[in-house]
């Protein structure tokens, strides 16, 4: 008699606990959905805004915007996240610098929203990206993006092969003048799908990561024919991308690889595999015309950058050390407290204000954040993203011992990106956004059940 009463009782809860299980179940689905979207846009709006809707551009450039919102809303709704310190500290420095840019600073109200809407709307997606995506999630990314590489390299192929008058190198709202960048030997820098070059080799850097893991896992089953049409087309990407960023984020990928591998001897000839396999590629390619003309082109580029850079020390010191100290040291008086205004550092901001595309405060994510804020308020926005990406690192590093690497690797893409990754430019901050909230929802490791949590969701604050 009593195993009957507690079995029906049993029977009530569930029917009172399973219509609120199911919806929030609905709810977090849709913010998945909607994550998806995210990063979809990411990818196509440089598209949407060159061929698709030109007449558009203008507004298209934040149409990631309205989708971050959408999903935030829901989850603060749902309790499925909160605020944590990291996004309290950049509501009130951001708070704080608008005002001043309102009362003190240019006083532009639109240039302001669209510098503020980096860290109030933007930021706070990469926590929730970490709390409601599952390892398997972060895998599925991968996936996606080796499928769209080959098709990312044709594109590039076809755009740097071609005239700028084309209508595959159309430029921002259909300019027919053309959208590359002026790269060596007569071709430009092409920017696949991207607005900018930098959003394709963002887009890379952040392939590089996955092709390298994916050739050290074998417990994510991904096809190794795709693998390999991946690697080579990453590879071929290059030259043809003449970009040395590209170069630079494709290497870190292999040496944060190669410090995995280091730690787990099992790894290591998987690795050698791995390197053996990129070399037979790249002989392989060599062999093709399109690919011997990308190479010298990408070798002028880069013997002529290095000459006015000072070689590679000049090109590390000054572009990326440099500009960090010189964002500091270079602060006047009058930027001590209160900056020139938020949004005033942007490319779209200097439209706005001036009707040019050109760097009104600084080229250099630090000196633009700090001659935006002051160097009080701008110096607190610095130093909340090192204090999180070091916290990232120190748990990727942790996550190493426990053999996940996956959040090592992604590191390797988001350790200069969040650190100090052009965030003024969409397609950069994207990245950064996604490859850091990738970075927190790996950290969760493969057993993570992938079952609503409602109460891991809600204390899920701060990174791991």
């Amino acid at each position: 008699m009593i195993q009957t009463n507690t079995w029906d009782s049993y029977l009530e809860m569930e029917e009172e606990i399973n219509p609120e299980i199911l919806r929030q179940q609905r709810v977090l689905s849709q913010i998945k959905k909607g994550i998806w979207l995210y990063f979809w846009l990411l990818i196509l709006e440089g598209a949407l805004r060159k061929w698709v809707f030109p007449s558009l551009a203008t507004p298209l450039l934040i149409v990631r915007d309205p989708v971050a919102i959408g999903v935030l809303f829901l989850a603060f709704r749902e309790g499925f996240f909160r605020s944590n310190p990291y996004t309290i500290i950049a509501l009130l420095v951001t708070f704080a610098s608008f005002l001043l840019t309102l009362f003190v600073g240019h006083g532009d109200i639109t240039v302001a929203v669209y510098g503020a809407r980096i860290m109030l709307i933007q930021f706070p997606l990469l926590f929730l990206i970490g709390i409601v995506f599952t390892y398997e999630d972060v895998i599925r990314i991968g996936r996606v993006l080796l499928i769209i590489t080959p098709f990312m390299t044709i594109l590039m192929a076809m755009q740097f092969y071609s005239p700028q008058s084309a209508w595959v190198n159309r430029g921002i709202g259909g300019d027919v003048t053309g959208g590359g960048f002026s790269g060596a030997m007569g071709f430009f820098r092409p920017p696949g799908t991207f607005s900018f070059i930098t959003g394709l080799a963002s887009f890379y850097g952040f392939v590089a990561i996955y092709v390298v893991f994916f050739w050290l896992d074998k417990s994510s089953q991904i096809n190794r024919w795709l693998l390999v049409v991946a690697t080579g087309c990453m590879l071929a990407a290059i030259p043809m991308s003449i970009s040395r960023t590209l170069l630079f984020e494709v290497v870190i990928a292999f040496l944060f690889g190669l410090l995995a591998a280091s730690r787990q001897p099992a790894y290591m000839p998987r690795m050698a595999g791995t390197l053996v396999a990129g070399i037979i590629l790249f002989v392989l390619l060599s062999n093709f015309g399109f690919f011997q003309t990308a190479t010298e082109a990408f070798i002028s580029r880069f013997e002529s950058a290095d000459r006015v850079e000072g070689g590679l020390k000049g090109t590390l010191g000054d572009r990326f050390l440099g500009g960090m100290i010189t964002a500091v040291t270079e602060t006047t008086e009058q930027s001590l407290f209160v900056g020139k205004g938020l949004g005033m550092g942007t490319n779209a901001g200097a439209k706005l204000m001036t009707g040019t595309n050109r760097f009104l405060i600084s080229e250099g994510e630090w000196g633009r954040i700090i001659g935006e804020m002051g160097l009080v308020l701008g110096l607190a926005t610095i130093l909340l993203r090192v204090h999180l990406i070091a916290r990232m690192t120190i748990n990727a590093v942790r996550a190493l011992r426990a053999e996940n690497f996956l959040p090592w690797m992604l590191i390797g893409f988001s350790l200069v990106n969040i650190l100090q990754g052009q965030w003024a430019q969409p397609a950069s901050l994207g990245f950064a956004v996604l490859s850091g909230g990738l970075i927190l929802a790996a950290l969760k490791g493969p057993d993570y059940d992938d079952d609503l949590e409602t109460e891991h969701i809600e204390t899920e604050e701060v990174p791991h």
